[in-house]
């Protein structure tokens, strides 16, 4: 089985094309398999990084991005492939960690035959890796990639998919809200709290809906006035500010990030008025390393919920896709996330640890104590 080390921070100021790739021998990285994919009629440059399979197939998405060097293509596939790892075993999935890297511009250079290319090479791994969606790739993408692969979830309804995993991210970031309030405040009510969202896309439109429902005030900022916009004409009742320094500032019982990535570098931390940080946004920690944000937050009684957990919702819902996707299934495994946040919250107390540790720490004694000792072999468990 993979040893695992705690995945390392990526600052949201440094190009990708700086990072010297490591190689997946690296034991800070410990991959099982990297696979490079070319195939030059259709101009597919593609890079899977199987991190471990320990707790079952490598379930992650693929990116679709510019890369400037195959360097850089290399090491965001094995950073976050190794994220992928903690994300599903945090989550209570019988699933490894995987991702995938396609190397060019989704713009200008995607086609059916690349997708369909890069589908052969997702088959001829036999199940070792499921592919789905992430940046620069889309569910008419997963639907493509399916008519040459098994091994691909995300796709649409009428492909016998789970659709928008949007809808039910929404829902574990609530839920995982509730079980920060019960942590903070005893009880599970978000009724009367002031909850600030920053970035109204898709995800963070839907969790207003339920913040609202919940009786919650909701302040909200958005770089995109037409997101800010659409949920106004939704739901006129919300506050909006300018911009996050302003909503950060604010008299906020939580602050829910659903944009970048980064959102809480130093001088966020230090202007945060809320007491608990719960939001979908990937890799909010813009320092990571010990001593860094995670120590700061608790130092300032800031509960904070490891956005892994929090935002793994959608990764739940198009995973329930291998069994046949059922919404209703899918939804209540989402709603085990409160329970999951609670015991992060409970282990980050008992120890004196900051949450983003706990995290770390539950997900690594999952895959020791229930996964193989071996790797995933399709038709061997």
């Amino acid at each position: 089985m993979t040893t695992l080390s705690r995945p390392e921070a990526q600052p949201r100021t440094a190009p990708l094309a700086r990072f010297r790739a490591p190689g997946p021998f690296d034991p800070a990285h410990g991959h099982e398999q990297v696979v490079y994919c070319n195939d030059a009629a259709s101009g597919l440059r593609a890079i899977i990084a199987v991190h471990s399979t320990a707790l079952g197939p490598a379930l992650g998405g693929t990116r679709y991005y510019p890369y400037e060097s195959e360097d850089a293509a290399l090491a965001d596939a094995l950073r976050l492939s190794k994220g992928m790892t903690y994300k599903n075993a945090l989550a209570g999935l019988d699933l490894g960690g995987g991702k995938a890297v396609i190397i060019g511009d989704p713009t200008r250079e995607k086609s059916e035959a690349l997708l369909r290319a890069y589908g052969r090479f997702v088959q001829s791994l036999g199940g070792r890796y499921v592919t789905a969606c992430d940046v620069g790739t889309y569910v008419a993408d997963m639907d493509v990639i399916h008519r040459e692969t098994d091994f691909v979830v995300g796709r649409s309804e009428p492909h016998r998919g789970a659709g928008d995993p949007s809808v039910l991210t929404a829902f574990g970031v609530f839920t995982a809200m509730r079980a920060c309030s019960d942590h903070v405040w005893g009880t599970v009510s978000l009724r009367g709290r002031t909850v600030g969202v920053a970035g109204v896309g898709k995800v963070g439109h839907l969790l207003v809906g339920h913040l609202l429902e919940a009786g919650a005030n909701v302040v909200v900022t958005d770089v995109s006035d037409a997101a800010v916009d659409r949920l106004r004409r939704s739901h006129p009742q919300v506050d909006v500010v300018a911009d996050t320094d302003a909503l950060v500032r604010a008299d906020l019982d939580v602050y829910a990030p659903c944009a970048l990535g980064g959102a809480l570098d130093a001088a966020t931390v230090e202007a945060l008025r809320a007491r608990v940080v719960c939001g979908s946004a990937n890799n909010q920690l813009a320092d990571d390393g010990e001593g860094g944000i995670p120590e700061r937050l608790v130092e300032r009684g800031i509960t904070y919920a490891p956005d892994y957990l929090v935002n793994s919702g959608g990764v739940i819902q198009v995973s329930d896709e291998l069994e046949g996707f059922v919404f209703e299934r899918a939804k209540h495994r989402v709603e085990k996330l409160f329970d999951a946040t609670a015991a992060v919250l409970r282990r980050a107390e008992e120890q004196g640890i900051s949450p983003a540790r706990a995290a770390d720490h539950l997900a690594e004694e999952r895959i020791t104590t229930i996964g193989s000792s071996r790797m995933y072999l399709p038709g061997r468990r």
